[in-house]
């Protein structure tokens, strides 16, 4: 597949100025994923009614400013009143997706967050996702996966043992509807954002509200132009501006038509794209990505042919990785074969998944019967619609969502997030290293003298930003929470040598609990045991040899295989 250009398209290129707009190739204007993938609470408070959301948030913007323009967490709990852990929980979110780091609000958003973020993510709150088109066969999967979600008949075409058997991908939204969704949402409400982002003037009628060029830029929250270009850069009203003599604020329906005007082109590229996809011979291979794009930049382990990883589609997604639909075999994915800030690891079974990088987002979707190591993730890790995973994962914070039976081997820095429709869920603390992850762990923050492994944050069983009804009264109910994992049942997982890279990490960073190191005391104390007793035996030194690695074998099967069977068979070293 020919990279296509972000910088242009074919309807923006003919597009005539208007509204600040230039003749020229427009930039392409793209949503920022990360608002909508990882900064969405189910907290019912933080969901307005659509009917009711800018007049409530208006309201709540003239509750908030007397205090200055930042809001701290004990403000924002007393304003929508609700409890201060989740009025924290919130800000640290806002944090996490934030285009760059606020000084003021802090990493953890333990500090103060600026008013107008803080409007544009409660805003997006009432943001639906997309939903997979019903699958035409769901009586026929019922027995491989369980029925009694809130989401009964949809979260059955999400099952990834259904994926595998009756290829579902067709029904679920590519990333290019996602995209396509999300801007189109923007541009349902863009006239309501900018109300809520205005200052008034004196004056009547639409010069009466202006916007300065710093709050304009606060629109990056959820809108993002090529190759990180500024917003202000763009638009002709601000651009070339002297910093020493900051531009005088515009009219807020200027920048109303210019955004617009983008979107508009934005849409209008992507029908065509996929207009043109449709059309063309790879129609029958992934919706996404091309099979000749999924073989490069990976390296796989394994005799199955099965296994694929898809890079980014240029043409939308330079931030973003992907491994996707692997299935029987193992991945490994270090700094140099990734592109962008993230990686998704989507639909893959009974595989093993290595992606010893530093990172900033991670998502898991979709996965069954796979042990998953993420490295070093800054920002936030998401798991969703998973079935018997294991996730290895060292990060800031992590969300868990509508997964079955799965443990999380976890060195995380905030609260684990559970929020949906969970059963059996296990966690532990983090059980592995890698030579390069301690450099990893500081190059994207994250501490490993603190790990919350077993504090979990448990929100409700209903996901309120799904383009489902649901019952009343459901949204109230609390999600399963999880339960630690028997030490006796815990082991380090070593990570194969693959490659001779170097590096100082020589063990595990984060600290086990002294129950856990009593657990591998005594297993290593039976080893050593084992091995003892055959170098008393009076047989010759072969025959020891042979006796040793057998037995070696079969305690590594034991240990390993009342986690995982696919961890046996790959994960050791």
């Amino acid at each position: 597949m020919a990279d296509d250009p972000l910088d242009s398209s074919p309807s923006a290129s003919a597009a005539a100025a208007a509204g600040g707009v230039s003749s020229g190739p427009r930039p392409a204007l793209r949503p920022r994923r990360e608002a909508f993938e990882y900064g969405l609470l189910p907290i019912p408070k933080l969901v307005f009614p659509e009917g009711a959301l800018t007049q409530t948030l208006s309201q709540l913007k003239e509750r908030l400013a007397p205090g200055g323009p930042r809001v701290g967490a004990a403000a924002l709990a007393e304003a929508l009143q609700i409890p201060a852990e989740q009025a924290a929980l919130a800000l640290g979110t806002l944090a996490a997706v934030l285009p760059a780091e606020d000084s003021a609000l802090g990493e953890d958003g333990s500090g103060s967050a600026d008013l107008r973020d803080l409007l544009l993510f409660l805003y997006i709150q009432s943001y639906k996702r997309l939903v997979p088109r019903v699958h035409k066969d769901s009586p026929a999967v019922t027995d491989v996966w369980p029925s009694t979600s809130a989401f009964d008949g949809y979260l059955s075409a999400l099952s990834p043992i259904q994926f595998v058997r009756s290829n579902s991908r067709r029904f679920m939204p590519s990333q290019a509807d996602e995209e396509a969704h999300q801007l189109s949402y923007l541009q349902k409400h863009m006239t309501n954002i900018l109300t809520l982002l205005a200052d008034s003037i004196d004056g009547e009628g639409d010069d009466s509200m202006v916007l300065t060029m710093e709050t304009f830029e606060h629109l990056g929250f959820f809108l993002q132009l090529s190759e990180g270009t500024p917003l202000s850069q763009a638009a002709t009203f601000f651009a070339n501006s002297d910093p020493d003599m900051p531009a005088a604020p515009v009219p807020a329906a200027l920048v109303h038509d210019w955004v617009l005007q983008h979107i508009a082109s934005a849409l209008e590229f992507m029908a065509e794209k996929t207009v043109a996809k449709e059309n063309s011979q790879h129609n029958a291979f992934d919706p996404d990505v091309t099979m000749s794009d999924a073989v490069t930049n990976t390296r796989i382990h394994s005799s199955s042919p099965t296994g694929s990883s898809a890079p980014n589609y240029p043409g939308y997604y330079r931030n973003a990785s992907f491994v996707e639909g692997c299935s029987k075999t193992s991945v490994v994915k270090q700094a140099s074969d990734l592109k962008g800030h993230s990686i998704k690891v989507l639909n893959c079974h009974d595989s093993v998944i290595y992606i010893l990088a530093p990172l900033k987002y991670a998502t898991v979707y979709g996965c069954s019967d796979t042990t998953i190591i993420l490295g070093a993730i800054g920002k936030v890790v998401k798991v969703e619609h998973c079935e018997r995973v294991q996730i290895i994962a060292a990060s800031k914070r992590i969300c868990i969502a509508n997964c079955r039976e799965c443990i999380f081997y976890l060195g995380v820095n905030h609260q684990p997030l559970i929020v949906g429709d969970n059963h059996k869920l296990q966690v532990a603390p983090f059980n592995t290293y890698y030579p390069q992850l301690g450099e990893h762990l500081a190059q994207v923050g994250v501490d490993p003298n603190v790990n919350k492994w077993d504090q979990p944050f448990v929100l409700g069983v209903v996901d309120l930003h799904d383009s489902l009804s649901h019952p009343a009264g459901v949204s109230d109910v609390q999600a399963e929470s999880t339960t630690c994992l028997d030490p006796d049942l815990f082991t380090n997982f070593l990570i194969p040598s693959w490659f001779e890279v170097e590096g100082p990490t020589k063990y595990n960073p984060f600290t086990l609990p002294e129950v856990y190191w009593a657990s591998q005391r005594k297993k290593h104390a039976s080893l050593e045991d084992i091995q003892k007793n055959i170098r008393e035996l009076e047989i010759d030194d072969i025959r020891k040899k042979e006796l040793a690695c057998a037995l070696h074998a079969q305690f590594k099967d034991w240990l390993y295989g009342k986690c995982s069977d696919t961890t046996v068979m790959i994960g050791w070293c």
